[in-house]
C-alpha cells in the first residue's frame, strides 16, 4: 500500500501522506506550515491568476501561512482571518457554522466587527489551502456576504474530489481521494 502520494504543486515537488479519513476513503495529507519555499510559490502562482481585490480573507488555521504570503507579495497592509474561536479583543462579532472533512466535529468561525466593516463595499478574494466538500469556503462566504463585502474570487492550493469540477474556483492542482489501501479513486 503506498504511504505517499507525489505531487508538483507551484514548481515544487512533495510527497504528501496518504491518511485514512474512514473505512473507505483516505486523503492526502497537504500542510504548509512550516514550508516556506511551497507557502511562497503557491502565493505567488494564485497571485498570477488572481481576479482584482481588495482584501484577502481566509479561515484558520491551515490558510493563514497563505493569505499572510500574497499579501506580503502584494504589499497588502491588511489580509483578514476568521478565526475558529472568539478572542477576548474581538468586538461585533459575526459567526457562522462549519463542517469540514479533516474536522470530526461542528465548527464555528468568528470575524471581528472592525474587519467586517473593512469588507463593506469591497472585493474580497477568499483564499484556502485546500478546498474539499467547500464547507469552509461556503462559511467564508456567508461571513463576507454578512458584512457586506463582494466575493470577487475563490481559490486554492488544491481541489480534492468534486471541488476539481467547480467552475467558480481557481487552484493550482487536483489532488485525487484514494481508497483504503491508498489506491486513487477514478
Amino acid at each position: 500500500m503506498p504511504s505517499h502520494y507525489h505531487m508538483t504543486i507551484a514548481g515544487c515537488e512533495r510527497d504528501l501522506p496518504i491518511c485514512p479519513l474512514n473505512e473507505n476513503l483516505s486523503i492526502g495529507a497537504f500542510v504548509i506550515f512550516g514550508d516556506c519555499e511551497l507557502t511562497e510559490a503557491c502565493a505567488a502562482a494564485l497571485l498570477e491568476k488572481a481576479p482584482e481585490f481588495d482584501y484577502i480573507i481566509t479561515a484558520e488555521s491551515k490558510g493563514i501561512p497563505l493569505a499572510y504570503a500574497m499579501a506580503r507579495q502584494i504589499g497588502a497592509k491588511k489580509w483578514l482571518l476568521a478565526r475558529k474561536g472568539a478572542k477576548l479583543y474581538m468586538r461585533d462579532l459575526f459567526s457562522v457554522e462549519v463542517r469540514s472533512i479533516t474536522t470530526d466535529h461542528v465548527q464555528k468561525l468568528y470575524l471581528d466587527g472592525e474587519d467586517a466593516a473593512l469588507m463593506r463595499g469591497k472585493r474580497i478574494l477568499v483564499v484556502d489551502d485546500v478546498i474539499s466538500t467547500g464547507e469552509s469556503l461556503a462559511a467564508l462566504e456567508q461571513l463576507v456576504t454578512a458584512a457586506g463585502g463582494e466575493i470577487c474570487g475563490r481559490m486554492a492550493i488544491l481541489a480534492e474530489g468534486d471541488a476539481q469540477e467547480r467552475k467558480d474556483i481557481i487552484y493550482l492542482e487536483k489532488l485525487p481521494l484514494f481508497d483504503s489501501e491508498g489506491n486513487v479513486l477514478a
